[in-house]
């Protein structure tokens, strides 16, 4: 899904758009298995006599619910997530049916860093922190899929914005 332009500024261009790392499915993937793999075994494993028709409901009620709360739930929020960065700006949008959001400038980011442990350096992920001058100080981006790779992106576009804005404020 590409990120929506009317939120960009008429010169400014999405460089990566990315969700959290796909390990944050993986619960709720098992879940999903483990309800349905015991629905079906529920059905098979139950008499055929009325009774066992009330409790398969029952069970079939209290397993939508289970994968309305673990799984799909989980699912829209990794899928409303968005880490946006731009030729101008960091851009983190997420929630479900209300929705937050932070944009931080290239201009005024002073550090970025990255850490992962070794069960991230495996799958490939990692949480990446932005240092910025200003109130709100430090964003901390995590479940960042090739985060080394994303942090160095995100230096390379805050010396670029850098160069840019020296090289407009030099031919003015």
């Amino acid at each position: 899904m590409a990120f929506p332009d009317e939120v960009l500024a008429d010169d400014e261009q999405v460089v990566v758009h990315l969700h959290p790392h796909w390990k944050t499915m993986v619960r709720p993937g098992l879940v999903f298995l483990l309800v349905v793999g015991a629905l079906a075994f529920a059905a098979v494993a139950l008499p055929d006599e009325s009774w066992a028709h009330v409790v398969l409901l029952v069970l079939a009620a209290f397993g939508l619910i289970a994968l309305l709360v673990w799984v799909l739930v989980p699912f829209l929020r990794w899928r409303t997530t968005h880490y946006v960065f731009t030729t101008h700006r960091v851009l983190l949008r997420d929630g479900i049916l209300s929705r937050h959001g932070r944009d931080v400038p290239l201009s005024r980011i002073n550090d970025v860093s990255f850490s992962h442990n070794v069960l991230e350096r495996i799958l490939g992920c990692g949480t990446l922190v932005v240092e910025s001058a200003g109130e709100n100080g430090q964003v901390t981006l995590k479940e960042i899929p090739s985060v080394e790779q994303v942090q160095s992106t995100l230096y390379q576009l805050v010396e670029d914005d850098h160069d840019r804005r020296t090289t407009d404020d030099d031919g003015i």
